[in-house]
């Protein structure tokens, strides 16, 4: 059973999505919250495997949230959820270390599911704004740190296939077909990569791979 919490300042809505995704089976919410201080102080007390956050929240908004969520000891997964589809929110939160963003109108089974594969590890990007990002970072052109420069001269030949896979928005069975590997041998050096690159998730390492232009 994944864990989750749910971070919204409209009681309205946390019931709504709290009502959708125990309806999954799979999914328990195990703590509300309304604000940002609200939601990092329930995240220390309960341990949720994923923290499903509102970006626009009084107080400490959900960007900020996301930040010191990634921070805890044990830190959640973090799920932005919007209304909002503007490309710098979703690069600020990828920056701030969420692994997903999703728009507030995603169909029920979809949240489901993204909530699933962001608990397993993977990330997601509303396919509304996922185009629009990934166009905005093409176009995008700021030079590197000496730390992103030595990391992907660390990688081999085959890494940085896979990234530049990853950068294209391909799934680990994707990319297992266009290079001929079982998506197991993907996976596993799809996790070797981030760690190589001090990436958090797929959509940092896309973002990076964009911004390298190896996407191209």
């Amino acid at each position: 059973m994944i864990q989750v919490l749910v971070a919204d300042d409209s009681e309205i809505v946390r019931r709504g999505l709290s009502d959708v995704l125990e309806s999954s089976g799979a999914l328990h919410v195990i703590a509300q919250a309304w604000d940002g201080r609200s939601a990092v102080e329930a995240a220390r007390r309960y341990s949720p495997d994923v923290a499903l956050v509102d970006i626009r929240m009084p107080g400490m908004d959900g960007l900020k949230a996301t930040r010191e969520l990634r921070a805890l000891p044990h830190p959640p997964r973090v799920v932005i959820l919007t209304t909002f589809g503007e490309d710098e929110y979703v690069d600020e939160a990828v920056r701030a270390g969420a692994s997903g963003f999703l728009l507030k109108d995603t169909p029920p089974n979809d949240l489901i599911r993204a909530i699933r594969d962001v608990a397993a590890g993977k990330a997601t990007l509303d396919p509304a704004v996922t185009g629009r990002v990934l166009e905005a970072l093409a176009h995008q052109s700021p030079q590197l740190t000496p730390h992103e420069e030595e990391a992907l001269s660390s990688l081999t030949e085959r890494e940085l296939q896979v990234l530049r896979l990853v950068g294209r928005g391909l799934s680990n069975a994707d990319i297992g077909k266009a290079l001929h590997l079982a998506e197991g041998t993907v996976k596993g050096q799809v996790s070797r990569l981030l760690t190589k690159l001090g990436a958090d998730n797929r959509v940092q390492a896309a973002r990076l791979a964009y911004r390298a232009g190896l996407e191209r």
